[in-house]
């Protein structure tokens, strides 16, 4: 049998002393005197049983005889009733009891206690209509937890106002708001239009925010000189603050676009809307678009795809891509409402129309530059010329001397291009006017070459800076920068070719589309077409550009439009207009300007490249010495021009008769360059007949142009010796008579001619 330990027993046996009379040496006298003294009598008193007990054993007493918890009184459920759950319910402290323990948890939820002695009481059950009393029953609440009726005042911070004065707003009132009544079937629309107004409410554009009151309120104000002047105060105010800071303040030009608007939404659910005033809105549209023109950024914004928008990015940069998109979608509603005004012919129609020029001349790099190019191009196409005509034309004429890289230039051509055709040709002739005003002329000609020498000059300016502030460097040092500028020569030039290709690219296209429209008015009927003139200088003033294919074509198409004119001036002689004498004379100066603009078109051609061609211009020069006469009576009725002073900058006059005339002089006999339509190439009766006739028709000409004439024939006479005949003595000249009447310069018997009209002027 295995030997058991005495912390394993039960009880421990009490030692008891052996009876023995004698006493214990070990003793001392005093300790034996309080022995027999009866002061340790109540040893004999002890409960043996009690003090034999192991610590084993008084332990598991303990457990057994623990004292009954009382009854606590809640309102939970009892444990038992929860048979859905059918997981093991565990302690608070989540772990697993002991067999002892779960016996006694056991008997504790029976309401068993057990004795020393084992023995076994068992406790009524709880009856179950107490139970279900007591689990419908409500639960106590503290009195702290109880909630006061009374609204408490919230308190609000303090603003500063524009003067630096500091005002302390009054208390919000603390109630609750009511619940919304819902409605059992309430409709998708009800449903949004209340979404919108409560985002209309806490909206910083129409709401009372920044210490300014909302637009509708301003507007809704008694007097109209009160609303007027805090509108003005208030764009004023929003203005400054943009400008100081525009990327943190995108809500505030919301809120100057909101001034715009001809309603006013209401901040407040279930208001209506308040109508703007026209003179606010005009002071708002200005004042928006000079904040354009300085908040808008040098590059053109386009819209993040779906990949970037579901990307994740830095702080710096997903604010300057919120700024960015909120800006276009300001400028966005801004041009939407300018575009309203004028296609309405509103009161302010004339006021937007003037913002879209200056936005076209100005912003013509960023958004939407089609849109506004469309609307000022629309405005253009009438019969009728005004003022606003004239704004929009110059404002054309701006983008295209300015455009440098081709591309606005190419779409302004080609919605005037698609307008002009739409309205078959019915146009004012100002419209073709300003194509002259294209950089084709400069631009697209111009060698590769010379570009990049341009480039270099305006790179070495920049050099010579630098080298006023030399620092010193060492050999590796300077053998690294000298690689690095190697290569960041190499990258200047291929990106200046790329830029170069690409612009001669974009001239090019714009040349094919000006062309076609040039030879479509050009073989459209003469009689019924108002922009031939201008048709014609436009094909003269890009005559080198065309290609040499259809020079020959253009050619005949110009001597068609020759013939038709001629035919029509003999129909006018015989079959007088009923318009009286004043249109005869009109009829006259039309068809003078067109023919001239023929011969000067058909000059042009073959001044240039058209020299490799051998095509013979003898019916032109015909046709511009029988024109000489009719315009010693034509020009004197021309209209002065008014002086250069009071021209516009951006607006040139179409070229008069005179100006017209000696340019196709002194392209046929005095050309800026030897050619072979140079004065030796013609024969020496041209020579002689030209003078002629010049003479005579300066004795009616106006002062100006005969003064043009005598110096012209003076430069003929000095590059051509053969025109010493005309100064020669009668008995000297050739054989036959001047025939002046002839409109055939070889036939005029120009050899008999004398300069006697010399000496009358």
């Amino acid at each position: 049998k295995k030997k058991q330990h005495a912390y394993d027993r039960g009880t421990i046996a009490v030692p008891k002393a052996a009876a023995s009379d004698e006493s214990d040496p070990d003793l001392s006298e005093q300790e034996l005197e309080v022995l027999t003294s009866g002061n340790t009598a109540f040893l004999t008193n002890l409960d043996q049983r009690g003090i034999s007990k192991s610590k084993k054993e008084i332990d598991r007493l303990h457990k057994l005889n623990k004292p009954a918890r009382p009854k606590i009184e809640d309102d939970l459920p009892s444990v038992g009733e929860h048979t859905d759950d059918e997981s093991p319910w565990e302690g608070v402290d989540g772990g697993e009891l002991s067999e002892e323990e779960e016996e006694d948890e056991e008997l504790e939820d029976d309401g068993i206690s057990v004795e020393e002695d084992d023995e076994v009481a068992v406790a009524a059950a709880p009856d179950s209509d107490i139970e279900q009393s007591y689990e419908l029953k409500g639960r106590k609440r503290r009195r702290e937890w109880e909630e006061d009726d009374t609204p408490k005042p919230i308190g609000r911070l303090p603003i500063k106002l524009a003067n630096g004065q500091v005002k302390r707003l009054k208390d919000l009132d603390g109630r609750p708001a009511p619940p919304p009544v819902q409605e059992e079937e309430s409709s998708e629309e009800e449903r949004v239009e209340e979404e919108v107004q409560e985002e209309r409410t806490n909206n910083v554009a129409t709401g009372n925010r920044f210490g300014r009151p909302a637009p509708s309120v301003v507007l809704s104000l008694p007097t109209r000189a009160e609303r007027v002047g805090r509108a003005k105060e208030q764009i004023a105010g929003i203005c400054q603050d943009i400008m100081a800071d525009p990327e943190n303040n995108l809500g505030l030009l919301r809120r100057l676009q909101t001034f715009t608007l001809a309603q006013l939404p209401s901040p407040e659910t279930g208001k209506p809307s308040v109508a703007n005033d026209p003179l606010v809105r005009k002071l708002a549209l200005l004042s928006l678009l000079s904040v354009f023109k300085d908040i808008v950024p040098s590059y053109r914004i386009r819209a993040l795809t779906e990949k970037e928008q579901a990307e994740k990015v830095g702080q710096m940069v997903a604010r300057t891509r919120e700024w960015e998109q909120g800006l276009v979608g300001v400028y966005k509603a801004y041009l939407a409402e300018l575009e309203r005004e004028v296609k309405g012919k509103t009161v302010l129609a004339d006021a937007a129309l003037r913002c879209l020029c200056a936005l076209l001349t100005d912003l013509t790099h960023f958004n939407f530059r089609t849109n506004v190019m469309s609307v000022v191009v629309a405005r253009i196409s009438r019969k009728s010329w005004d003022a606003n005509s004239e704004l929009c034309r110059e404002a054309i004429v701006r983008v295209f001397r300015e455009d440098t890289t081709g591309q606005a230039s190419l779409e302004l051509v080609r919605l005037m291009n698609r307008m002009i055709k739409e309205r078959k040709f019915h146009v004012h002739p100002n419209v073709l006017s300003a194509l002259l005003s294209l950089r084709l002329k400069t631009e697209l000609g111009r060698p590769v070459e010379e570009d990049r020498e341009r480039g270099k000059k305006e790179r070495g300016k920049g050099s010579e800076k630098a080298k006023q502030k030399k620092v010193h460097l060492s050999k590796k040092q300077k053998m690294a920068l000298k690689e690095t500028r190697e290569i960041q020569k190499e990258m200047a030039e291929a990106e200046e070719l790329v830029d170069i290709e690409e612009r001669n690219k974009t001239h090019t296209e714009t040349l094919k589309l000006l062309f076609v429209l040039y030879f479509s008015v050009l073989k459209s009927p003469p009689q019924q077409n108002r922009l031939l003139p201008e048709a014609l200088a436009g094909v003269s003033a890009f005559a080198h550009l065309i290609n040499i294919d259809f020079f020959r074509d253009l050619l005949e198409t110009l001597k068609t439009i020759v013939r038709s004119v001629d035919e029509d001036l003999l129909e006018a002689e015989t079959e007088p207009r009923p318009g009286g004498p004043g249109s005869a004379e009109d009829d006259v100066v039309r068809a003078c300007r067109t023919k001239l603009l023929c011969v000067v078109t058909a000059f042009q051609l073959l001044t240039g490249q058209g020299e490799a061609l051998n095509i013979d211009l003898t019916e032109f020069i015909n046709h511009l010495y029988a024109l000489l006469l009719p315009l010693s009576y034509v020009l004197p009725l021309e209209p002065d021009l008014p002086p250069p002073s009071t021209q516009s900058s951006s607006v040139k006059p179409p070229p008069s008769l005179t100006t017209l005339l000696f340019r196709a002089l002194h392209l046929l006999f005095l050309p800026t360059h030897h050619s072979s339509s140079s004065s030796r190439a013609h024969p020496p009766w041209r020579l002689l007949a030209f003078s002629k006739r010049l003479l005579t028709c300066s004795l009616t000409f106006p002062p100006a142009p005969a003064a043009r004439t005598m110096e012209f024939i003076k430069q003929l006479l000095a590059r051509e010796p053969r025109l010493d005949a005309l100064l020669e003595r009668a008995e000297e000249g050739g054989d036959g008579v001047w025939r002046g009447d002839v409109d055939d310069p070889a036939l005029a018997n120009g050899q008999a001619g004398k300069a006697w009209e010399a000496a009358v002027l």
